[in-house]
């Protein structure tokens, strides 16, 4: 892997340059990928939500309903620091159907990096649902080694509410209807100690972030496949009034993809 260019972060006032990184192409160390993706300092209180999403170069977020196809192995290497660096993952629950989450794991190699930074082993994931229509049986409710969040609205049927307490997760109010408000549900975790944020999608939630100005970071893939067909793009729902312009932060190269991230100016 190389840095086709140095960026600056978009974020600092002083605009220091991101801590330097390996210019040849041998394998970059998890050390050096997670220094690569560390999330800015945060102000007390302070909170910031990034994505992670894939893209082929003719804009399918997915093949045959599924990111992995699209994907690589080093894009499955950048995939698991950035979780390692995460507070809580949040996805919408069709993506927690279609590719069948499970618990976040606790990984050796990050296990000093997250207690020197206060955090427990492993992040939690947080399921956004408007329906609770989740299948509360699997690992990914009964027995992950940090309890899953699901976040729904006030007017979420209390039956299914009551079957994902009985199976251990965490349910959260984060919308005065049935909905969720992506803004307030990035609050709500916030408040829960969990400000350093990851969402894998999928576009549609990603969407709704866009849609409501709650995103921070944008960690895009871009993989050199073609697929035509009518896949959905990374970030689907209701058009911004105008766009939201991000600054280059980092763009990365491995075997012909482009590991970039954009972050708010």
């Amino acid at each position: 892997m190389r840095r086709l260019f140095p960026v600056t972060d978009p974020t600092s006032a002083t605009t220091q340059p991101r801590p330097p990184a390996p210019q040849d192409d041998r394998e970059w160390s998890l050390d050096e990928l997670a220094e690569a993706y560390a999330y800015p300092p945060l102000p007390e209180g302070a909170h910031w939500l990034r994505a992670n999403m894939v893209s082929t170069l003719d804009g399918a977020a997915q093949h045959d309903g599924r990111s992995q196809p699209i994907s690589g192995e080093t894009d499955m290497r950048i995939f698991g620091t950035l979780r390692a660096l995460a507070d809580v993952v949040v996805v919408g629950a069709e993506t927690v159907r279609q590719e069948g989450y499970r618990p976040a794991r606790a990984r050796a190699d990050f296990a000093a990096r997250r207690e020197a930074a206060g955090q427990g082993p492993a992040p939690a994931i947080a399921v956004i649902t408007a329906s609770m229509d989740l299948d509360f049986s699997l690992p990914l409710y009964t027995s992950p080694l940090v309890p899953t969040l699901v976040l729904t609205g006030a007017a979420a049927p209390a039956d299914r509410v009551a079957a994902a307490t009985a199976a251990g997760a965490e349910v959260v109010v984060a919308g005065d209807g049935a909905a969720v408000d992506p803004a307030r549900a990035v609050r709500e975790l916030a408040l829960r100690g969990m400000r350093r944020q990851l969402t894998e999608g999928g576009p549609r939630l990603l969407g709704q972030f866009v849609a409501a100005d709650a995103l921070d970071e944008l960690c895009l893939t871009i993989s050199p496949m073609l697929t035509a067909g009518d896949a959905q793009r990374i970030s689907g729902g209701p058009s911004v009034a105008v766009p939201h312009r991000l600054a280059a932060a980092s763009v990365l190269e491995e075997a012909g993809f482009l590991f970039t991230s954009y972050r708010r100016i």
